[in-house]
């Protein structure tokens, strides 16, 4: 009786015994759940507070300070990486999607993990703050930048005997210059910093009084914003942990692709479509991690663009021009003559891709001339002009906005060393560009460094708009003009492709800035630090692409060569750009223009439908850009990003909040991943260490006459 009373005292709730242990349980769930509740109204109010607002109590560092040892340090290391990667694609698809976020995200990660060991032996001395983490971004964005705007896949190696001899044309010296460390990295420093320089004296009217968008820019921030807010520590673990498993993962992958690899002709090249033989061998797919990547990262219609494009060429048009062969076109012909299949596969390619420049063009130009009225317009009704006060149009500047445009306008860059560095720069560059290229001449020089500013301010404000850089159409703006002056007799080819690498850098460095500090801005990182980093970041570009690009070049002998793992096709592309602006259309095969004009037309058509239409339609129809790469290239690259746009077109469907939040970790860990693979395969190309397998894919009916010939021997 006495158990049970006592028994159904406590399960009645009875107070007359409670065990030491029930009570500590009750305790420890009653405070784990009083912390829960707290951390959800923590949540709950923070989530009503603006970024900025969230961060009001943290102290912003001086510009001095957001420039640590430990950010360059980083920046170095992943400056190298990063210049890898950009050289991969530069030197296999020439597509280069946008980086910063990667940046970062990795960024974060390596300091993150500094900041830890050093708290761990209590040696931190300065907490890691966002700006910093913008710091770091800046510097290795400008670093990989140059590996794209030195041109080492485009104009820079179209200037080789090794595109030279593919193009058949302008073969004579003075207008071949092959590449060399030394004249690389002295060009390099010459041109690279002007692009800086010219648009700092507008940055405040770019970022604040336009108010420019700058998408990549914009993004970076709000996900350096995110790491460093509270929530965004814990989400920034989960990025890191799949960023690193899929980092392993695409190394390893890129390591099996290489062990059965052993000579030419063998590995995942040779994987046909659907079990079909390719026409010339170029419709397949390697299963690249870094391509995949490339397709997570890019938007969904360009990589069905490419795919399109692919599908397009070496599926239908150019089997049927093929089949021409003897008609339109001597048979006897190399498969690399201009003036034959490969005049069509180039030429049609230049065609969709300066109709869709040049409409995009006239659009940036157009919007910017638009843009400007109306700003002009809304400064004139903002302020009454009878007595001087606002109107009621004028909208409230929020909190945000406020702490931004103040931190942003505190570290002004003097104009003086703005303007001054711009016309110091063009001077010695003026002076020592003709005696790197003596084709170039000094009057060469000039134009384009009067024009660079305008076409600057113009590529920058497109960019802000659109995240869309137009320095590649800049460039062959100044390959038709200043080739065609020089002249083929005179070195036209080698000037042109020169004054190409001109406009580039000025044009590409100067979009870039702004891009950061847009990131700047919404980070409160200092102009100054930005600007300090940006030359940095320039300076190590200068010197470590160049290094890149030549651990390529002498460990793969058939670097530039059609067909090879590394056929860098912009070089080619860019070539015959120049040879086209010095010699004219007179040598192209039968009906070669004819097509031209078409595709040329078509590209402008197709812009100007996707422009007529809205966004809503816009992105259902195809981008001609995109589709005009695998044009010259094939379509290997072409599969794998539409695998990668598939993945996460499957993943938005079943969860989108983690397909947004992981989707660039997981894209980046493939790209870097597979990116980093290609040191150690150089190194060991260099040293001659081949893999000791071959793995070839055939087709069924090829794979059917070697049975047969094999049955035959046996």
């Amino acid at each position: 009786m006495e158990n049970r009373h006592r028994g159904g005292g406590i399960e009645n709730g009875g107070h007359d015994e409670e065990s030491p242990v029930n009570r500590e349980a009750f305790e420890i769930e009653h405070k784990e759940h009083k912390n829960r509740e707290e951390e959800k109204e923590k949540e709950e109010e923070e989530e009503g507070l603006s970024i900025e607002q969230i961060f009001d109590g943290e102290r912003v560092p001086s510009w001095q300070e957001q420039l640590t040892f430990r950010a360059f340090v980083v920046s170095f290391v992943l400056g190298i990486l990063f210049s890898v990667i950009v050289m991969k694609l530069n030197l296999t698809t020439g597509i280069i999607p946008s980086l910063n976020v990667s940046a970062g995200l990795l960024g974060f990660f390596f300091v993150k993990t500094w900041t830890k060991f050093l708290e761990k032996s209590n040696l931190l001395k300065q907490p890691f703050t966002r700006q910093e983490n913008t710091v770091i971004q800046t510097c290795v964005v400008a670093t990989s930048d140059i590996a794209f705007s030195g041109g080492f896949g485009s104009y820079l190696f179209a200037m080789s005997d090794v595109v030279a001899k593919q193009a058949t044309e302008a073969n004579n010296p003075q207008n071949i210059k092959n590449p060399k460390l030394s004249w690389m990295i002295g060009f390099l420093l010459l041109v690279s910093f002007l692009g800086l320089f010219s648009l700092v004296p507008l940055r405040k009217i770019m970022i604040i009084d336009y108010k420019l968008i700058y998408p990549s820019g914009t993004a970076t921030a709000h996900l350096i914003n995110s790491f460093h807010t509270p929530q965004g520590a814990k989400l920034a673990k989960k990025q890191v942990k799949a960023l690193g498993k899929f980092f392993s993962f695409s190394f390893l992958w890129g390591f099996f692709q290489w062990f059965f690899t052993a000579s030419d002709g063998c590995g995942f090249q040779n994987f046909p479509v659907f079990g079909l033989k390719a026409y010339d061998n170029r419709f397949y797919f390697d299963f690249s991690a870094t391509y995949v990547g490339v397709g997570m990262i890019c938007p969904h219609i360009v990589n069905v663009s490419v795919l399109l494009g692919a599908i397009l060429s070496w599926g239908i048009m150019w089997p049927l021009i093929d089949t021409r062969k003897g008609h339109w076109y001597d048979a006897s012909l190399k498969s690399t003559s201009l003036h034959g299949l490969q005049g069509y596969r180039v030429f049609i390619a230049i065609a969709i891709i300066l109709g869709d420049g040049l409409y995009n063009f006239c659009l940036v130009i157009f919007r910017t001339v638009f843009a400007l009225v109306r700003q002009r317009r809304n400064k004139d009704n903002i302020i009454n002009p009878t007595n001087g006060h606002t109107s009621p149009s004028a909208a409230p500047i929020s909190y945000d906005d406020q702490r931004r445009t103040e931190l942003f306008l505190k570290d002004q860059i003097p104009w003086p060393i703005a303007i001054g560095g711009y016309i110091a720069f063009a001077a010695i560059s003026t002076i020592a560009l003709p005696h790197i290229f003596p084709p170039l001449k000094w009057y060469y020089i000039l134009v384009p460094y009067i024009f660079a500013p305008v076409l600057a301010f113009c590529n920058a404000y497109g960019c802000g708009l659109t995240d869309w850089s137009l320095a590649s159409t800049y460039g062959k703006l100044a390959i038709f003009t200043i080739g065609a002056w020089a002249g083929a007799s005179h070195g036209g080819v080698l000037a042109g492709l020169a004054a190409c690498g001109v406009m580039m850098s000025i044009v590409t460095t100067a979009a870039d800035l702004m891009q950061d500090f847009k990131t700047g801005y919404l980070t409160l990182a200092s102009p100054r630090s930005m600007f300090v980093s940006q030359v940095i970041g320039t300076a190590m570009g200068c010197v470590i692409s160049p290094c890149v690009f030549w651990l390529f070049y002498k460990a793969f002998h058939d670097i530039g060569i059609t067909g090879s793992a590394y056929p860098a096709p912009n070089g080619i592309v860019f070539r015959n750009m120049a040879i086209l602006g010095v010699d004219g259309f007179s040598s192209l095969p039968k009906h070669c223009l004819t097509l031209c004009y078409v595709f040329f037309a078509a590209a402008i058509l197709i812009n100007l439908v996707r422009t007529l239409v809205g966004k809503k339609v816009a992105r259902f129809i195809p981008l001609p850009m995109a589709m005009a790469i695998p044009f010259y290239l094939g379509s290997y690259f072409a599969i794998d990003m539409f695998l990668g746009t598939v993945i996460l077109f499957v993943w938005q469907r079943m969860n989108k909040t983690k397909a947004e939040k992981f989707g660039p970790a997981v894209a980046s860990g493939m790209i870097c991943g597979d990116g980093i693979w290609t040191l150690p395969a150089s190194v060991l190309a260099l040293a001659g260490v081949k893999p000791p397998i071959c793995m070839k894919f055939l087709s069924r009916g090829t794979n059917t006459q070697v049975d047969d010939f094999l049955a035959k021997l046996s």
